[in-house]
């Protein structure tokens, strides 16, 4: 369990995230459009994962939106955004926002297996059941280069880091 805060008020995550070196734990994720998405479609490709609880808060709305940017500039580099949100949810997200560089990928289905490999579904608290904020960076082999669990829910990653370890 790794301790987080939610507006300043502490909670828990159900596990640790994966250890640097380590291989990053394959997941079956369903995208927008409902199609089925594993870290396996990915492989050969050096991967970002930005999980955030839902799309419809402010700073997560924030993340989607700069790695947006930064993916046009990435070469052999794939940005996946995962949240519970619905993907009608993502879909009119995306739509909106014009969000068409990176993939949003949902674990709504999954009976909670991404959240318990990735460590990150929250425990307790006013966003149980929901994922914290974090970043993965899995290198083309699959193996995690770089990770982030953000300590406060309501602050952005720490893009920079994250873009550096690719």
């Amino acid at each position: 369990m790794a301790k987080i805060t939610l507006g300043g008020t502490e909670t828990n995550t159900i596990g640790d995230l994966p250890a640097v070196g380590a291989a990053a734990p394959d997941f079956t994720l369903v995208s927008k459009d409902m199609q089925e998405k594993t870290l396996a479609s990915y492989h050969g490709q050096k991967v970002i994962l930005n999980i955030y609880p839902s799309i419809d808060t402010g700073i997560c709305a924030m993340s989607t939106k700069r790695f947006n940017e930064e993916a046009s500039k990435l070469e052999n580099t794939r940005i996946v955004c995962i949240s519970k949100d619905l993907p009608f949810a993502l879909k009119r997200y995306c739509d909106a926002e014009n969000i068409e560089n990176l993939d949003n990928l949902t674990n709504f289905r999954d009976g909670g297996n991404f959240g318990k490999q990735y460590g990150v579904e929250i425990f307790d608290g006013a966003f149980k059941g929901l994922n914290a904020r974090a970043i993965v960076v899995v290198n083309e082999q699959g193996a995690v280069k770089y990770t982030e669990l953000v300590p406060e829910v309501g602050q952005e990653p720490d893009y920079e880091k994250a873009l550096a370890a690719l």
